[in-house]
């Protein structure tokens, strides 16, 4: 089963995704995939926050910033909850990881593959990503096809999602289930 959380930046997403992570959770193993690079000291500053907040909820951090779907191989057999955070990094890495911008059809085509497979080994997968296209404002071609390749991902991925809910202002709203 797999749960898709989408919001804005600040949108309370992830302490929402955090939350059903551990209902769903019950005695299986929790896993926390991460997928920031730190880079600069706000960063760092950002993964600190997320886990002091994580702290004491049993996850298990599995640092995966590409080729998520290789996170597998460092979790243990049995039943499994795994909560990715975010779809944003990850595309972001898969994208830019040889210095120059990978084609946006095949970082998606990378990225669901990675999900799909999460999805199917796992017992539940909690997904957290961005909204995209929301601003309005044009941006250079690279980040455009960033921002093109997240919209085709979060299509996907909610195609691919048996429960999807988006995340106003720390509200949640069921969009599918």
């Amino acid at each position: 089963m797999m749960t898709l959380v989408i919001g804005g930046s600040g949108s309370g997403k992830s302490t929402y995704a955090e939350k059903i992570s551990v209902e769903l959770g019950g005695q299986s193993n929790k896993y926390y995939l991460a997928t920031m690079k730190v880079y600069d000291k706000e960063i760092q500053q950002k993964v600190e926050r997320h886990r002091r907040l994580r702290s004491g909820k049993g996850f298990l951090t599995i640092e995966q910033p590409i080729r998520i779907q290789k996170a597998l191989e460092k979790m243990e057999a049995g039943s499994r909850i795994a909560l990715l955070e975010c779809i944003s990094n990850l595309t972001a890495n898969e994208m830019f990881a040889e210095g120059e911008g990978a084609a946006e059809n095949e970082v998606a085509q990378t990225v669901v593959q990675g999900i799909t497979l999460l999805k199917e080994q796992t017992t539940h997968l909690v997904v957290v990503t961005n909204n995209v296209f929301e601003d309005g404002t044009i941006y250079d071609e690279a980040t455009m096809a960033y921002i093109r390749a997240m919209g085709s991902i979060n299509q996907k991925l909610a195609a691919l999602a048996d429960r999807m809910v988006e995340v106003i202002a720390g509200i949640p709203i069921m969009i599918k289930q």
